[in-house]
């Protein structure tokens, strides 16, 4: 058997190839050497500690030389620290790592590195055991490389908002996830991705610590991990003492229960914040470096719900009584699967079922919703892509939506209105626009659009202006060029001020406009002409009308007076049927397609769906406010009457609610679009959204961003097509100020 290479041996080999490259050896890969003496002498394991950062360029060759060496001899393992900048190109560092991964014990890295260096990692793996990894500017988190020996990670205080489908594929041996002060806000990517972590035990995106009176800080925890993690005063790779970074509290059961209470109440957890005070003994419990995920109501019974092997959570352990509440508090907030089905199934056992006619399917819907089902629960990634147009003939043009609406009876068209006051109609499944309509006159924001069903090639457009015009797309030009264009086919009606909506009757006879007013006007398709304004339908301005679906004289206007009321034609509208108030400005109203429910939507999140009938309250979705007074939501049906999406102006989220129960599906987070060359991000917010009434659980987002340099865009998204692992699409985008108008 060889001998392997002593510590005093290797320290000479190094000294000589310094020699060799005539450089003077580095006083940190000495002092290195000494400190791995000193363990040997004193029988703890013989590990040596790098500081990369000290590594200069003439160090790096005898120094690559040396890890080949050290491989061959008595030291037991490498830790390698980057704290600040290092002065090596990456390409230089990854060769040091690789040459001493069989040895590879504690990695701690500043994000100096460039994104060549951090895919290299990630896509790659190592064989260290414990990884800190500090300032990622990665927005996307996808560690797809094999890190068999790892068992702790820790992410704190990197801008990781979401993950990719396969990260964490390839740890089968992790015990400690750290993510603490990160962006990190989906519950149901975040969960599906930590699944794939079989041995996860200690889970952490907050830190509680428990404070006495007598001091103002007493932190359970001892310290942070960037201190501990290389302190070399402790032992050495996996005996190291890592409680400074998975430390779990451990007040008196009394306490203890006395926070779960807390926690488990929904409390939103918010950096700082007490929660709780005990008397008896005087603590209090503090949230600290909290990631936004925390403040996702029930987030703490999500996880314990998901994630089965879990005995930790943020410092918590995790209690037999807790799970049993989780289980039962889940079942009441979250459908698992569509459609309340309990057990996921293989879209082939589906298929399966079919063939056999397996009594089972009573009817096609079943079947539908059952691979419906399959489907969503085969990915919780689903496929989101922008649609492709702003490109048409002449490509110096931009065509930036402002509105837009499926076609009623066409399931690959769209119309949308821009901006600048144009109107297009596209092939959204290609992205190839069909027709063109420029704006008339001083250029104006389209804010209100609606297809004629009877007469499918017929939609109204109503602008920010007032102007109102019927338009038949047949007649429409079909290029951009507008020197040819001529209003052939158009028919214009009396302005109606300051317009933000526009709706058809069910019968294609009546459409009904509303604005920055108290009043309604209501118009005759056939003549053309303004048949009547109901003045002083509210005490502040209407918002949005909408007629029913199915009863022609039915219509329903919401108001930032705080209430939504029902009209019937029949009546002389002085008076409504009812009236049903929120705490805050509506929004919007819509009916559900069989005209049972009223779907309404007040400022910041306060979705509820009334029985048309009365206006009796019968779902509050019970959606968590952000704060905002200038955070609009907009609430729409998707599969008919079954689920409700909703968005806000100040998210990048859509929720996903069942309309029977009220039970959250899913939340769709439209994540980062890339900006100009690539290598800027900018957040995407809701402004509108439809679902697409031909395709179950699909959708579509009109999407703007932070950065005013770019343009908006509809993204399509459907739940139940995963991503495999395909980049969405790159979003050019242009941000425009928050707006409450139209729907």
């Amino acid at each position: 058997m060889d001998m392997l290479t002593g510590i005093a041996t290797l320290e000479e080999k190094y000294i000589e190839l310094c020699k060799k490259h005539g450089t003077v050896p580095n006083t940190s890969i000495l002092s290195a050497f000494f400190e791995a003496e000193d363990k040997k002498s004193r029988n703890q394991r013989c590990v040596m500690s790098l500081l990369i950062d000290r590594v200069m360029y003439d160090d790096f060759h005898p120094l690559l030389e040396l890890c080949n060496e050290i491989n061959s001899s008595e030291v037991e393992g490498i830790d390698l620290s980057v704290r600040s900048s290092c002065s090596l190109e990456d390409q230089y560092v990854l060769s040091l790592i690789r040459s001493v991964n069989q040895k590879l014990g504690r990695v701690d890295v500043h994000d100096c590195f460039g994104t060549s260096f951090w895919r290299d990692v990630f896509s790659q793996g190592l064989s260290c055991q414990i990884l800190n990894v500090r300032s990622l500017h990665f927005r996307k988190l996808n560690i797809v490389g094999e890190f068999a020996q790892l068992h702790t990670l820790v992410l704190d205080s990197n801008r990781v908002t979401g993950f990719g489908e396969g990260c964490f594929s390839c740890m089968p041996n992790l015990t400690c996830l750290s993510m603490c002060d990160t962006v990190v806000s989906d519950l149901w990517t975040a969960s599906s991705a930590l699944l794939k972590l079989p041995s996860l035990e200690d889970l952490r995106f907050q830190d509680w610590i428990c404070c006495s009176e007598s001091s103002s800080s007493t932190p359970l925890k001892p310290q942070s991990s960037d201190e501990n993690m290389f302190d070399e005063s402790k032992n050495s790779s996996t005996e190291a003492d890592f409680s400074g970074v998975f430390q779990q509290m451990d007040p008196e059961e009394d306490d203890l229960d006395s926070l779960y209470a807390e926690v488990f109440m929904g409390e939103k957890v918010r950096k700082g914040k007490m929660l709780d005070q005990t008397n008896d003994v005087g603590l209090k419990y503090i949230s600290t470096r909290a990631s936004p995920i925390c403040s996702k109501k029930h987030y703490r019974i999500y996880m314990i719900n998901s994630l089965p092997k879990l005995k930790v959570l943020d410092n918590l352990a995790i209690r037999k009584s807790d799970r049993d509440r989780a289980t039962e508090t889940y079942s009441e907030n979250f459908e698992h699967l569509p459609y309340m089905r309990k057990n996921k199934e293989s879209v082939v056992r589906v298929l399966e079922k079919r063939e056999t006619r397996s009594s089972r399917w009573k009817s096609r819907s079943s079947y539908t919703r059952s691979l419906c089902a399959a489907r969503m629960g085969s990915s919780a990634w689903p496929l989101l892509h922008s649609i492709p147009f702003g490109r048409f003939q002449d490509e110096s043009r931009s065509l930036s939506p402002r509105q837009f609406e499926y076609h009623p009876l066409d399931p690959s068209l769209m119309v949308y209105g821009t901006l600048d006051g144009e109107v297009v109609v596209l092939n959204h499944e290609s992205g190839k626009i069909l027709r063109y309509i420029p704006s008339h006159g001083a250029q104006s924001s389209i804010l209100g659009l609606c297809w004629l069903k009877t007469y499918p090639s017929m939609v109204i457009a109503g602008s920010a202006n007032g102007s109102l015009k019927l338009y038949d797309i047949q007649k429409a030009s079909s290029t951009l060029n507008t020197t040819t264009h001529t209003t052939s086919g158009s028919v214009t009606f009396d302005e109606f001020d300051q317009l933000t909506s526009v709706h058809v009757n069910s019968t294609d006879k009546l459409f009904l406009a509303s604005g920055y007013s108290k009043d309604v006007a209501l118009y005759d398709i056939g003549s053309g002409t303004r048949l009547q304004v109901f003045a002083n339908m509210h005490q502040e301005h209407i918002n949005v009308v909408k007629f029913s679906n199915h009863s022609p004289s039915v219509f329903a206007t919401s108001s930032f007076d705080k209430d939504v009321k029902l009209w019937d034609l029949r009546q002389e509208p002085s008076q409504p049927c009812y009236t049903a108030s929120s705490t805050k400005g509506n929004v919007m109203v819509c009916f559900s397609p069989d005209d049972r429910y009223l779907l309404t939507s007040a400022v910041d999140n306060e979705v509820r769906q009334l029985l048309t009938v009365d206006g009796r309250l019968h779902l509050n979705f019970d959606i968590v406010p952000t704060g905002s007074s200038m955070n609009y939501t907009r609430s729409y049906y998707m599969n008919g009457n079954d689920y409700i999406i909703s968005g806000s102006c100040d998210e990048s989220m859509v929720r996903v609610c069942c309309a029977q129960t009220g039970r959250r599906l899913r939340d769709v987070s439209l994540e980062f679009g890339l900006q100009g060359n690539g290598s800027e991000f900018s957040m995407m917010f809701v402004q509108s959204l439809r679902g697409d009434p031909f395709r179950e659980f699909n959708m579509s987002v009109l999407a703007t961003y932070t950065r005013p340099s770019s343009v908006s865009e509809i993204v399509k998204v459907n739940l139940l097509a995963p991503r495999d692992h395909i980049e969405e699409q790159s979003c050019g985008v242009h941000c425009y100020p928050s707006s409450s108008m139209g729907g």
